[in-house]
């Protein structure tokens, strides 16, 4: 179960890794104890379809309690310290276990995507936020409670804009290189270029955000392929910091902002070679490979390894 802000994704999958069933709820608005019964409902769903589940893995973009399955907290769902382990545990009277959605992305990737073969990889989710997943010795790295790799909130300006949600930062990545970033910078662009494209949606009453850019950007408009370019930028100065830290074998980038593939990429990984120590400065930066599915296929392969090596849930 791949849990998100908005919209959640379902699926079971068998001792292949395939796809045997799936389903996609929204997610919006929920309370704590809505979002308890979404998640009741939707495995029981499930398990009325494909008999035989023997776990549930969930990603949530929240900082977690790996170990008692606590999800902390999270920018755009209402969490606090929700035990939801033992919550969805008791219910439907399987394990459950619990982890980031953007370590069970890295996952994904690791086991099936870009990240293939890669003992050391970093990923970065890039939406609404940006999150991120670290595999290091060919294992997911969570930190000292499993509340760790929580990338987008390196800084990457001292005296910043304040950083989105919950975080009590300041020039977070994530403030200047997401989907919300992306959206901000476009309509500025607008206002400074307004016969642009992105000045002619706003005229128009288009909301300027960060989809809007994205495809006038492959639409070939220049002003919003500037946007990119600055956005991409500022990736690539976290990117130097991550390469410098982990030397990852390479860096997958996913979420919905991937869409505007080399357009991001491209000047993240000029950066990245500007900026980085050698060998570090060549690391690849590539695309992820899973789409959509990298959470759901992640939180299962991640509950898999969980139940085979013993570990409550």
């Amino acid at each position: 179960m791949d849990l998100g802000g908005t919209k959640m994704q379902v699926g079971v999958l068998g001792a292949d890794s395939e796809v045997t069933y799936e389903s996609r709820e929204s997610s919006t608005g929920q309370t704590e104890d809505e979002l308890i019964e979404l998640l009741v409902r939707e495995i029981e769903e499930a398990r009325e379809a494909r008999p035989g589940v023997a776990a549930v893995g969930l990603g949530i973009p929240a900082t977690i309690d790996h170990d008692r399955g606590v999800a902390i907290s999270a920018v755009n769902l209402p969490i606090d310290d929700l035990p939801i382990r033992e919550l969805v545990g008791e219910r439907t009277g399987l394990p459950i276990f619990v982890d980031n959605d953007a370590n069970v992305a890295a996952l994904a990737e690791h086991l099936h995507g870009a990240a293939r073969g890669a003992d050391n990889a970093v990923m970065l989710t890039i939406g609404t936020g940006i999150g991120g997943g670290l595999i290091l010795g060919g294992e997911v790295y969570r930190g000292a409670t499993g509340a760790g790799a929580e990338l987008g909130h390196v800084v990457i300006a001292m005296d910043g804009l304040p950083c989105q949600g919950n975080c009590p930062g300041r020039g977070c990545v994530e403030t200047y290189a997401s989907g919300t970033a992306l959206g901000r910078e476009g309509r500025a662009a607008a206002e400074r270029v307004p016969d642009s494209a992105l000045g002619t949606m706003a005229a128009g009453g288009r909301e300027i955000d960060g989809r809007a850019v994205s495809e006038a950007a492959l639409d070939g408009d220049p002003t919003a392929i500037g946007v990119f370019d600055l956005v991409g930028t500022r990736l690539g100065v976290a990117l130097t910091s991550f390469a410098n830290i982990f030397e990852p074998e390479v860096f997958v980038i996913g979420g919905g902002v991937i869409a505007a593939g080399d357009l991001l990429l491209e000047p993240a990984r000029r950066e990245l070679s500007a900026r980085a120590l050698p060998p570090m400065k060549d690391t690849p930066v590539v695309a992820a490979e899973m789409g959509a599915d990298a959470g759901m296929v992640g939180a299962a392969a991640m509950a898999r390894a969980e139940l085979e090596q013993g570990r409550p849930g």
